[in-house]
């Protein structure tokens, strides 16, 4: 597994160093102490997996889709400092695939970087409590389900997707619209055959990631 650690501390990146040492099945293969360095290394040097603080000085969130586009074959694993759960999921919807904090323990470290370099997702204990607080499922959250291609919605689609994120039933959204909810049902179905998904998680992740609500109105209800 081959690791570049992004971050302008030079005693975290030491530290990082050290712990991934230990497993003789990951190799360092670079260090970034700037989001151009970063770039700049992905573009030259085969990667598996970068352990990034994107809100380290000389990094932005904005980087992560730079890097990703630099190394499409690419998984970010972010360890920050506590951030609230909107700036957990604005990552995420940038494209990192596991999160974990600089106060985890040296084990979370380390299956943070082989999980998810075996195609999984990792969160540590204490993102997924920060998260969850919020009402936000990230088991649920099928980030990898929506591609760059345009979704042709509907005004009326795009106003009951608003609704469904905002944890409205079926029956309540017809209430709010003057539809019947056998109308509602089909809308529901029709977008989530152009979303590409199956429950009403993915509706909510679109809504989200295509900013029609705001990501501290995840609210999942019991109807799929």
């Amino acid at each position: 597994m081959k690791v570049i650690i992004a971050d302008s501390n030079d005693i975290v990146r030491v530290g990082l160093r050290s712990i991934l040492a230990e497993d003789p099945s990951v190799k360092v293969v670079g260090e970034a102490v700037s989001g151009e360095q970063f770039i700049e290394q992905l573009k030259n040097v085969e990667v598996d997996v970068a352990l990034l603080d994107y809100t380290a000085p000389n990094f932005s969130i904005d980087i992560i889709p730079k890097a990703l586009n630099a190394n499409k074959h690419l998984k970010i694993v972010a360890i920050t400092p506590e951030q609230n759960p909107s700036v957990v999921i604005d990552a995420l919807k940038s494209g990192v695939t596991s999160y974990i904090k600089k106060d985890c323990d040296i084990a979370e470290i380390k299956s943070s970087v082989r999980e998810t370099v075996g195609g999984n997702k990792f969160f540590c204990g204490q993102i997924l409590d920060s998260i969850r607080k919020a009402s936000i499922d990230v088991e649920h959250l099928d980030l990898d389900s929506f591609s760059c291609e345009p979704v042709l919605l509907s005004e009326r689609e795009l106003e009951i997707i608003k609704y469904i994120a905002e944890g409205n039933t079926n029956a309540q959204i017809a209430d709010l619209l003057c539809l019947s909810p056998h109308t509602i049902t089909t809308h529901r179905k029709n977008i989530m055959g152009k979303l590409g998904t199956k429950n009403t998680a993915g509706i909510v992740m679109y809504a989200v990631k295509s900013n029609i609500v705001s990501p501290n109105k995840f609210l999942f209800t019991g109807e799929q």
